[in-house]
């Protein structure tokens, strides 16, 4: 056979995208932050709390200061398609670290399809931050026999350029 495949441990897949918004108080703006991320899926937020006390921005340790949704599997790949959508399929090479992962903001909420503006949420910007995974990488969190990902197994910036564009049709410029 002159075909050439893939090896099975090097395919590339979504490990989960990660929605966050920051609003830095406590408050109404958390529960519009929350109504946000509920539009965009119907998946329930959590609120994360600040780490220390900043007294100049008047944030107190353990107050809601932002909010997350984390979503794995083809609720992902769902999900991704309408992000790069509403980012016009066009992603900054910038965007990319050196392990395969790849983060970018959305100015505003309303722009990906399928959301529609409510007054009582306002308009929000989101950081959407996405991790690529080959089978294998749940070995660094395993409680026994745990170990590193070895440099020929890792995902370069190239290799998850290529994914995203044979996947999703994306243009990295």
């Amino acid at each position: 056979m002159s075909q050439k495949t893939e090896h099975v441990m090097k395919k590339i897949s979504i490990g989960k995208v990660v929605l966050n918004i920051g609003v830095g108080k406590s408050g109404e703006p958390i529960d519009q932050a929350k109504g946000a991320l509920s539009q965009i899926l119907d998946k329930k937020p959590s609120a994360r709390v600040a780490k220390s006390a900043q007294r100049d921005w008047g944030v107190h340790k353990g107050e809601p200061i932002g909010v997350v949704l984390t979503i794995r599997g083809n609720d992902a790949v769902s999900l991704l398609k309408r992000l790069f959508e509403a980012k016009g399929n066009q992603i900054k090479g910038s965007s990319f670290d050196n392990f395969g992962n790849l983060s970018f903001g959305i100015i505003e909420h309303i722009d990906i399809p399928g959301v529609k503006y409510n007054p009582k949420i306002g308009i929000l910007g989101l950081d959407v931050a996405i991790a690529l995974q080959r089978p294998g990488f749940n070995i660094r969190f395993k409680s026994k026999q745990r170990s590193k990902i070895g440099k020929l197994h890792r995902i370069s910036k190239e290799e998850a350029k290529e994914f995203l564009i044979r996947e999703f049709g994306i243009e990295v410029s």
